[in-house]
């Protein structure tokens, strides 16, 4: 599978969380402050990097399995 069909697929992810989110009033509230923002973006990106290699690896098993 290629980085576009991971790439679609977690945004694919992120509208659905998006949905569940205004399904529920929001979610959360807004940061306090910029030291806040700050450490909820780095928190967001290290957990999209995350989904990004998971996506790849079941990707890559997913190749594997198709080539037998």
């Amino acid at each position: 599978m290629s980085d576009d069909r991971a790439l679609r697929a977690i945004d694919r992810i992120e509208r659905a969380f998006a949905r569940i989110e205004a399904a529920t009033g929001g979610g959360h509230p807004a940061p306090r402050d910029q030291s806040e923002l700050l450490s909820l973006r780095q928190t967001h990106h290290a957990l999209r990097g995350k989904v990004e290699d998971a996506i790849a690896r079941i990707d890559r098993l997913l190749a594997t399995e198709g080539a037998d």
